[in-house]
């Protein structure tokens, strides 16, 4: 049993240090979003999406952070908002074909939310541990 616990810590510390990177990679992009905005003195929305993607990623780790779960709607709301940003900033360059594409990826992607939700109305954890959080 000492092993598998020693083994345990280590993937543990090491979950921890990759979470921990991932914060910090991403409070840094945040910065560095901000200091293009304030050197632009202009604010688009592509900047606001790009922010908001950052923030999900934060929130993401967070939750993971405290419940140690995955929370599986977070990632597919970051595509959604990836994707829609995808289209704002080139929707002029797309071609037809290529801007229905992504729109039934975003479709897909928000029918896979409310199938998510629907899941967890439905069909309850066991533990009643599913308010905020998938696996």
């Amino acid at each position: 049993m000492d092993k598998n616990k020693a083994v345990n810590d280590y993937l543990h510390y090491i979950e921890q240090i990759g979470l921990l990177i991932i914060v910090i990679a991403t409070i840094i992009a945040v910065g560095q979003e901000i200091y293009v905005m304030i050197e632009k003195l202009k604010v688009d929305l592509k900047d606001l999406l790009l922010l908001f993607i950052y923030l999900e990623i934060i929130a993401m780790v967070k939750i993971y952070y405290e419940q140690h779960r995955l929370p599986i709607r977070y990632p597919i709301y970051i595509a959604i908002v990836a994707l829609s940003r995808l289209i704002i900033l080139d929707s002029k360059t797309f071609e037809q074909w290529h801007l229905l594409e992504v729109s039934i990826a975003i479709i897909l992607l928000t029918l896979a939310v409310l199938i998510v939700r629907y899941g967890h109305v439905k069909l309850p954890y066991a533990d009643g541990k599913n308010k905020d959080v998938d696996d």
